[in-house]
C-alpha cells in the first residue's frame, strides 16, 4: 500500500535549530509512571514510538536539582552523572530508529514537597506548596534564582552529553517554576523579578538565553508554553499576558511547543472535549514567530492533521495519548493503512497510571508499557506454537482481542458471541460523552473482518456440549460480567436488606438495555467509583427527573481524580441539578425509600427513592465455564482442550485491563508462564555494599 498524497506534507522534514526532523509528528513529552526509576521500561516505551515513525520523541518532565523533588509520583530526573547514563538509554533507543531524542528539564517550584530530599522547598514568593502537605515555601532570593540558573545548565549540559538533540526550557501547566514567576497569582515580588510581565518573564528568558549558550550548535532548544490557563483574567490568557509573552521570545526558541494549562486542560477526556480543541488558543502563535510551532489536540485523524499544517495553525503535530495508543500511527499513515490506526479513546487511563504510580498502560494498546519487561511489540506476535485452533466465546473487549491476536500469530480461531460483538465497550458507548469507546469494539472488528483465519459468528448461543462438539485445541471463555442487583459493593461486603423486593430498582445493564425509570425521585447509588454513576445520573437528568447521587466515597466518580476528570464530572452534575450525597452507605431498601448510613458518625438517614439505580459491582458470567470444567474446575485434567476464563468473565475490571487479559492470553496460550514465576523483567535497585 502507498501513501495517500494528500498526507506528504505530514512528511516533510522540519527544521528545528541546527538538526532537522524527518517528518511533522512529535511525541511531546509526556509522563508514564515509569520515570527515573524504570529506565530500561522507558527507553524501550520510547524507542517504540521512533520505530513507528514520530520523528521527535521527548522525555516526561526531568527534575534539574535535589530542591525539585515530585515523590511519590515517578518522574525523570537529571541531578547527576548517574540520571544521564539512565537517560541516555531513551537517546540511544530513540536514535537507533532515526529520530530526535528530546528533554524536558524542569523545576516544580512549589508545585513539590521535596519529601525525598527533605530540602526547603523554594517558590517565586512565601507561600503553601500546592495541594495537601503542611509545608510551606521559601521565597527565592537572587542567591537561589542564581542557582537555579546553575543547575539548569548543569542538566543541559548532562543532556547534551547523554546525547539529546533538543532540550527544553518548559514553561507548561501550573507545575513549573519560570510559569510560577511570570503568574501573577503566585508573583509578589517587589524586585526586578517581579511587577511588569517583563520582569516576571525575565527569569523564563534567562534560562532559555542559558541554554542556547551552553549548547551552542550541537542541540535545539524547545520552549513549552502554557499560553492559556482557561482561568480568563485570574491567569494567564491568550487573549492576553499570553500573547505578549509570546512577542516578547518569539524568536528565542528554536521550536516553541505550545498547549493550555492545566494538565486537566491540556488531556481533558473526550467525555468533555473533541479533537482538536486547543486550536483557539494556541492559533495566533505562528503570527508572531518564524520557528516552527508544535501543538496537541488528540489528534487521530490525518485529514485533521493536514488541515492543521495548511491553516498554518502548526508546523508539527504534537501528540502524546494517541502515540500511546498507536505508537507506529505515523508509519501507518505512510503506509496508507489508515484503517490499521488505533484510535486513542481518549479515555486517560494512560494518565491514570501517573497518579497511581504504576507503568502506563493504554485501553487500545496493550502492548504500552510492556515493551521492555515482557518484550511485547505492538504491531508484532510472538510465532504460533504447537497448536492449531482455538474458539473464542464471547466478543467483548477481551475476546475480540484475544481473537485478533491469535489470528496474528497464526491460529485458526473462531469467535462467538450472542450478539453482533463489542461488549460493554459498544453497549457504553451509547451513553453521554463514550461514543469514542466505540473505538474498541471497531478496531478489533475490523481487524479480525481482514484477516483470513480469525472467523466471528455473531449471534451464536454457545452452551458446554457445542463447545466440548467444536474440536478447538483451547478454549477462552469472555462472556463478560453482569451488574450486581443487591446492592453489593466495595463499601458493603453483603447484599443490602431489600434490594431484591424493590419494585423500581435498575442497574446500568437496564439503563444501557434502553430501560428507564418512569418516576422520581431517583437516587443513583455509585459504589463504583469510576465514569460510570456520574453518566448515569446525567443521563436520567436529562430526561427531567429529580436524581440524586449518593456515593460512599468522599466526593462523586471519586477514581477520576486519576483521569483528570473529577471535577468535571461534578460540576455537569450540580448544574444539571442533580442532588450529590458524599459519604453515605446504603444500608436497606424498601419501596420507595432507602436507608443510608453515614461513613462517620454512622447515623441512619431516610431517603425517598421511588426509582433506584444500583451502580456496585459486576458479577463474571462464568456459568458456561463451569458447565464444561465443572464445579471447582474438577474436570478440567480430563477437558480435550485447555479451557480459560480471560476479562471480566475471570475477574471484572476496567476495558483496559479486559483488553490486556485478552492480548496475554493470546501471547501465552502454548506456553503457560510457571505459576511460580514472576511472568516479567523487574527493575530493581542497586545493591551497595559498604558505606560508600
Amino acid at each position: 500500500m502507498t501513501r495517500d498524497p494528500r498526507y506528504d506534507v505530514l512528511f516533510e522534514p522540519v527544521q528545528i535549530g541546527p538538526v532537522t526532523a524527518r517528518n511533522r509528528f512529535y511525541q511531546v513529552p509526556h509522563c508514564n509512571g515509569m520515570g527515573h526509576v524504570m529506565p530500561n521500561s522507558v527507553a524501550a516505551m520510547r524507542g517504540m514510538k521512533a520505530e513507528g515513525g514520530w520523528a521527535v520523541v521527548a522525555t516526561e518532565e526531568c527534575d534539574i536539582h535535589p530542591s525539585s523533588d515530585v515523590l511519590p509520583y515517578r518522574e525523570g530526573r537529571l541531578w547527576d552523572r548517574q540520571d544521564q547514563e539512565r537517560l541516555a538509554l531513551m537517546v540511544d533507543a530513540v536514535h537507533a530508529h532515526g529520530s530526535l531524542a528530546a528533554i524536558e528539564l524542569m523545576h516544580h517550584g512549589h508545585a513539590v514537597s521535596n519529601r525525598y530530599s527533605r530540602l526547603p522547598v523554594m517558590a517565586v514568593s512565601d507561600m503553601a506548596v500546592a495541594g495537601y502537605d503542611p509545608v510551606q515555601a521559601s521565597a527565592m532570593t537572587r542567591r537561589d534564582i542564581a542557582n537555579v540558573r546553575r543547575w539548569h545548565r548543569k542538566a543541559v549540559l548532562r543532556a547534551r552529553d547523554a546525547g539529546f538533540d533538543i532540550i527544553y526550557v518548559y514553561a507548561g501547566h501550573d507545575l513549573t517554576l519560570p510559569m510560577h514567576f511570570i503568574s501573577r497569582r503566585y508573583n509578589r515580588r517587589g524586585d526586578e523579578y517581579g511587577g511588569s510581565l517583563e520582569n516576571r518573564v525575565r527569569l523564563t528568558r534567562e534560562l532559555l538565553e542559558d541554554t542556547r549558550d551552553a549548547v551552542g550548535d550541537t542541540c535545539g532548544v524547545a520552549f513549552r508554553f502554557a499560553v492559556d490557563e482557561l482561568m480568563g483574567d485570574e491567569g494567564i490568557c491568550s487573549a492576553g499576558e499570553g500573547r505578549e509573552v509570546v512577542q516578547m521570545l518569539a524568536e528565542l526558541p528554536d521550536i516553541w511547543d505550545v498547549n493550555v494549562s492545566d494538565w486537566a486542560n491540556d488531556s481533558v477526556t473526550a467525555r468533555f472535549g473533541e479533537e482538536g480543541d486547543q486550536e483557539p488558543y494556541v492559533s495566533f502563535v505562528k503570527h508572531y514567530t518564524s520557528k516552527p510551532v508544535v501543538g496537541v489536540g488528540r489528534f487521530t485523524s490525518p485529514d485533521a492533521m493536514v488541515t492543521q499544517i495548511q491553516r498554518g495553525v502548526l508546523d508539527m503535530i504534537g501528540a502524546a495519548r494517541p502515540s500511546i495508543a498507536d505508537p507506529f500511527l505515523p508509519s501507518k499513515i505512510e503506509q496508507g493503512r489508515l484503517e490499521d490506526i488505533r484510535e486513542c479513546i481518549g479515555c486517560n487511563i494512560c494518565v491514570a497510571s501517573d497518579w497511581t504510580q504504576s507503568p502506563i498502560r493504554c485501553t487500545q494498546n496493550p502492548t504500552m508499557g510492556e515493551e521492555w519487561r515482557r518484550s511485547w511489540h505492538p504491531e508484532s506476535m510472538n510465532e504460533r506454537g504447537a497448536s492449531k485452533t482455538v474458539l473464542v466465546v464471547g466478543a467483548g473487549p477481551a475476546g475480540l482481542e484475544a481473537a485478533m491476536s491469535l489470528g496474528r500469530r497464526g491460529y485458526d480461531v473462531a469467535l462467538a458471541d450472542r450478539t453482533e460483538g463489542g461488549g460493554r465497550a459498544v453497549a457504553e458507548a451509547q451513553l453521554p460523552g463514550l461514543a469514542s469507546y466505540q473505538r474498541v469494539a471497531d478496531y478489533r472488528l475490523g481487524q479480525i473482518g481482514r484477516s483470513a483465519n480469525v472467523r466471528f459468528y455473531p449471534g451464536s448461543e454457545m452452551d458446554a456440549s457445542s463447545i466440548c462438539e467444536f474440536g478447538a485445541d483451547h478454549v477462552a471463555i469472555a462472556t463478560g460480567a453482569q451488574w450486581r442487583r443487591d446492592g453489593m459493593g466495595r463499601a458493603t461486603w453483603q447484599p443490602v436488606a431489600g434490594c431484591e423486593t424493590h419494585p423500581a430498582l435498575y442497574t446500568p445493564d437496564d439503563i444501557i438495555a434502553g430501560q428507564r425509570p418512569e418516576r422520581g425521585p431517583v437516587l443513583v447509588y455509585d459504589d463504583d467509583h469510576y465514569y460510570l454513576g456520574g453518566v448515569i445520573a446525567e443521563l436520567l437528568a436529562e430526561t427531567g427527573l429529580a436524581v440524586t447521587l449518593v456515593t460512599p466515597g468522599p466526593e462523586v466518580s471519586h477514581w477520576t481524580q486519576n483521569t483528570m476528570e473529577q471535577h468535571r464530572i461534578e460540576q455537569r452534575l450540580l448544574e444539571m441539578g442533580v442532588m450529590l450525597v458524599c459519604k453515605q452507605t446504603l444500608a436497606a431498601v424498601s419501596p420507595g425509600q432507602v436507608q443510608t448510613r453515614c461513613n462517620v458518625t454512622g447515623r441512619m438517614q431516610q431517603r425517598d427513592a421511588v426509582s433506584l439505580v444500583l451502580v456496585t459491582i459486576r458479577a463474571p458470567e462464568d456459568a458456561l465455564y463451569f458447565a464444561v470444567a465443572g464445579q471447582d474446575e474438577a474436570q478440567l485434567a480430563d477437558l480435550p482442550f485447555t479451557l480459560m476464563r480471560i476479562g471480566d468473565c475471570l475477574a471484572p475490571s476496567t476495558i483496559a485491563q479486559a483488553v490486556y487479559d485478552g492480548h496475554r492470553f493470546a501471547r501465552e496460550i502454548d506456553e503457560r508462564p510457571d505459576p511460580d514465576a514472576v511472568p516479567f523483567r523487574r527493575e530493581q535497585s542497586l545493591i551497595e555494599s559498604g558505606n560508600s
